[in-house]
């Protein structure tokens, strides 16, 4: 597994093409959310993922796969914040961790972007206690965005 954090205009062709697959895997067909996720963001964040070379059966080269995602906005962007989105671990490679991993670095690479700045996400709610160990916390009501609860968070500097 190999890890990249890479602006849009960086991005290979296969990798984005990877990454588009990945969300429209998790979001689109396994969430069953009918909406058009590329959003016009993506040319603007730099792009977090874990990509895995998968072989087939015969073990023959696959394609890479998305193993993990997520995206980062600049402030301005989603929120008057900066901001992580499209948070993602594909269905084959969950429970070993790596959401944890992606988080931890996605948070790094953040800081290393904008030093000090405030980050504000959109979370499904069920994924409130996991936002919440890395900092965040809960504001405003939860809100139905696509048929699934959401609850805005922030993560503030700590000096």
């Amino acid at each position: 597994m190999e890890w990249h954090c890479k602006p849009f205009d960086a991005l290979t062709v296969s990798q984005l093409y990877a990454i588009l697959s990945a969300r429209s895997e998790v979001f689109v067909v396994e969430q069953r959310c009918v909406y058009l996720d590329p959003d016009g963001k993506d040319a603007q964040a730099h792009h977090l993922f874990a990509m895995d070379d998968v072989s087939g059966a015969d073990g023959a080269q696959g394609r890479p796969q998305v193993a993990a995602y997520l995206r980062l906005l600049p402030p301005g962007v989603s929120y008057e914040e900066a901001s992580i989105g499209r948070v993602l671990t594909g269905t084959a490679y969950r429970g070993r961790g790596l959401g944890q991993e992606l988080l931890n670095r996605g948070l790094a690479q953040a800081n290393g972007f904008w030093p000090n700045a405030a980050l504000r996400i959109g979370a499904q709610a069920y994924l409130q206690k996991l936002y919440e160990s890395v900092g965040f916390a809960s504001v405003g009501e939860p809100y139905d965005e696509d048929g699934i609860p959401h609850i805005e968070m922030v993560r503030r500097v700590h000096h």
